[in-house]
C-alpha cells in the first residue's frame, strides 16, 4: 500500500499481523528475480537436506560393503539418522522463535556444514554411525528453513497455493533424484562421492543462506526449563520407536528381544510426556487438542496416505532387488517418477484452494489405486519400464495429495490460534516421519509373511513323481554338464537353483499380495472420503433449514 492510498484511505484495514508470535510481520512481495533467488535457495536447502537421507536409502546394499557391515548393519545407519530427526522439529521451532529466523537459518547451516565435513574422515561402520547420528540432528532444521524460503516474498494468497507446493515438492522430489545421480556418484568414487556431494550441497545452501537473509521478527523469550524436560521424554521415546520400527522387520519382531523393550520404552517415554504437558499451563504440545476427533482424522488420513505411498518408497525398489537388479538398472524408474512429482508441483501450485482439497484428494486416491492395482500384475520378469506407467500415477498422486493436506491442517490451527501452529507442525512432521517408517516396516512385514505362506505352498507341489518338477530338475542339472562331472552334484545343484526359483517365485507373489492390499486400503480411504464429504454437504443443508425455518 503506497503513502498515497494511505492518506486517502484512512479507514482501511491495517495489514494482517505475523502469523505467531515471533514470526516477521508481513511483507510486500519481492520483485520476480529475487523471488526466484529465494526460491532456488529454497529447493537448494530442501534438496541438501533430502539427498543427505535419500542417498542411504538407495545405495544401502553398496554402502555395507566398503564400511565392512552386513546390510542389516547398514541399516543401522538410517536408524540412526532418523531416531533424532523425528523429534527435533518441535524444539527447533521454539528456538526459532526466541533467537529470530534469520540467526537460526545462519546457525543451523554452519552447523549442517561442519557435520558433512566429518563424512571426510569415516573410515568404518562405528565412525560412520557416529557421524551419521550427528547429521540427523543437523538436518532436522532443513525441511523447516527450505519452506520458509519458499513463502518468503511471495504474496500472502499465494503463500498456500504456490509455497505450500513448491516446499511439498522439494521433499517429495529428494528420493528420486537420489536414486538418478547416486549410481552415477558411486562409479565414480565409491560411498565417499556422495558424501562429497551433500558437502557441496551443504557448502552451497551456506552461501546462499548468508547471500539471501530471511526477514526476523520480533524475538520472544519461549523456551522454559519444563519445555527441555518435556522434551528430553519426547526425544527418548520417538527415539526409541524409530529405531524399533525402523529395524523390527530386518531382524524380524519374534526374533531378537530388545525391538520389544524399544517399543515399551518409547511408549512409556510418550506417556510421561503427555502427563507432564497435561498439567502444565502453557504446555509445550496441547495434547487435548492434538487428540480432538478433528486432528485424529486429520492425522490418520496422513498415516493412511503414507502407508499406502510404501508401495512406491519401499515396495517396487524391494521388488526389483530381490529379482537381482543393480541400482544401475533404477535409473530411467526414478527420472519418470521425478518428473511426474515436479508436474504434480506444478499442477498443484495452480488449482490448490481450500475448496478443492476434497476434489485433489479423491483424484489422488484414484491414481493410486489404478497404479497399486497395475503393479499387482508383476512377475518373475517384469523390469522397471514395466512399471514406469504405475509409478508415475502414484508420484503425481503424492504430489497432489501432500500440499492440499497440509493447507487443510494449517488453516485448522489458524482458526484455532497463532499459538496452534507449532502444534500442527509437529503433527504433519510427525506424520511424514513415523509414517514413512511404519509403513516400510507394515509393507515389508506384510510381504515377508506372505512369502513363508507361499513358499509352503509352492514347496508342498514340488515333489519328485510330478513329470513336470523332474524335467525342470533335468533342465537345470543339465546347465552345470560343462563345468561338473558328477552327476550327483549336478543333480544337488539342479534341486539348489530350483529351490532358489521357487523363493523368487514366492516372493513375487507375495509382493503382489502386498500391492493388492495397498490398492484395497487405497479403495478404502475413497470411500471414507465420499461419506465425509457426503456428510459435510449433508449437514451444512440441515443447518442451511433450519435456519431458515424449513423442515430438516
Amino acid at each position: 500500500m503506497t503513502d498515497q492510498t494511505s492518506e486517502t484511505a484512512p479507514q482501511a484495514a491495517p495489514p494482517p499481523g505475523p502469523l505467531y508470535p515471533g514470526a516477521p510481520p508481513p511483507q510486500p512481495p519481492k520483485p520476480l528475480p529475487q523471488l526466484l533467488a529465494y526460491m532456488f535457495a529454497a529447493t537448494v536447502v530442501g534438496l541438501t537436506q533430502g539427498l543427505g537421507m535419500s542417498f542411504i536409502t538407495v545405495t544401502i546394499q553398496q554402502i555395507a560393503g566398503p564400511l565392512k557391515a552386513t546390510t542389516a548393519e547398514a541399516s543401522w545407519l538410517m536408524a540412526a539418522y532418523l531416531a533424532p530427526n523425528a523429534c527435533l522439529t518441535l524444539l527447533l521451532f521454539k528456538v526459532r522463535q526466541q533467537f529470530g529466523i534469520r540467526h537460526f537459518a545462519e546457525v543451523s547451516i554452519i552447523v549442517y556444514v561442519l557435520i558433512n565435513l566429518g563424512h571426510l574422515w569415516v573410515d568404518s561402520f562405528q565412525t560412520a554411525l557416529i557421524v551419521r547420528f550427528f547429521a540427523g540432528i543437523a538436518a532436522a532444521p532443513m525441511t523447516s528453513i527450505s519452506i520458509l524460503y519458499m513463502l518468503e516474498g511471495l504474496p500472502r494468497e499465494k503463500k498456500m497455493s504456490i509455497g505450500l507446493s513448491g516446499g511439498m515438492t522439494v521433499m517429495l522430489a529428494s528420493t528420486p533424484l537420489a536414486g538418478v545421480i547416486a549410481p552415477y556418484l558411486f562409479d565414480h568414487g565409491g560411498f565417499r562421492s556422495l558424501y562429497i556431494c551433500e558437502i557441496g550441497m551443504a557448502l552451497l545452501s551456506l552461501a546462499l543462506i548468508f547471500r539471501l537473509p530471511l526477514v526476523s521478527g520480533e524475538r520472544v523469550k519461549v523456551i522454559s526449563r519444563a519445555d527441555l524436560i518435556s522434551f528430553s521424554f519426547l526425544a527418548l521415546g520417538m527415539g526409541a520407536i524409530t529405531v524399533a520400527l525402523s529395524l523390527g522387520r530386518i531382524y524380524w519382531w519374534t526374533e531378537v528381544r530388545w525391538t520389544g523393550a524399544l517399543l515399551i520404552l518409547g511408549v512409556v517415554a510418550l506417556m510421561i510426556m503427555a502427563i507432564i504437558e497435561l498439567n502444565r499451563e502453557e504446555p509445550l504440545l496441547d495434547i487435548r487438542w492434538l487428540t480432538s476427533a478433528e486432528i485424529i482424522h486429520f492425522t490418520g488420513a496422513l498415516m493412511v496416505f503414507r502407508l499406502i505411498l510404501s508401495e512406491q518408497s519401499t515396495g517396487v525398489r524391494s521388488f526389483f532387488i530381490m529379482l537381482g537388479l543393480s541400482n544401475e538398472q533404477f535409473v530411467g524408474l526414478y527420472t519418470v517418477i521425478l518428473v511426474a512429482t515436479v508436474a504434480a508441483g506444478v499442477t498443484c501450485a495452480v488449482i490448490l484452494k481450500p475448496g478443492r482439497v476434497a476434489l485433489m484428494h479423491g483424484i489422488a486416491l484414484v491414481l493410486l489405486i489404478i497404479g497399486s492395482w497395475l503393479d499387482s500384475h508383476a512377475t518373475s520378469m517384469s523390469r522397471p519400464q514395466d512399471m514406469f506407467l504405475s509409478q508415475i500415477l502414484i508420484a503425481f498422486a503424492s504430489g497432489l495429495f501432500m500440499p492440499a493436506a497440509m493447507m487443510v491442517g494449517f488453516i485448522a490451527a489458524l482458526k484455532r490460534g497463532p499459538n496452534y501452529i507449532l502444534s500442527f507442525i509437529i503433527v504433519f512432521v510427525t506424520t511424514q516421519r513415523l509414517g514413512a517408517i511404519i509403513g516400510s516396516a507394515l509393507f515389508g512385514s506384510f510381504v515377508t509373511w506372505r512369502e513363508q505362506v507361499h513358499s509352503a505352498a509352492l514347496v508342498q507341489s514340488l515333489t519328485p513323481d510330478n513329470p513336470l518338477v523332474a524335467e525342470r530338475m533335468r533342465q537345470l542339472s543339465g546347465a552345470y554338464a560343462s563345468t561338473i562331472s558328477d552327476g550327483v552334484v549336478r543333480t544337488a545343484e539342479g534341486a539348489a537353483a530350483l529351490a532358489r526359483q521357487t523363493t523368487q517365485q514366492a516372493y513375487v507373489l507375495a509382493y503382489n499380495d502386498a500391492f493388492r492390499f495397498t490398492t484395497l486400503l487405497a479403495l478404502l480411504a475413497l470411500v471414507v472420503l465420499i461419506l465425509d464429504v457426503a456428510f459435510e454437504k449433508w449437514e451444512s443443508a440441515r443447518m442451511r433449514a433450519q435456519a431458515e425455518g424449513l423442515p430438516a
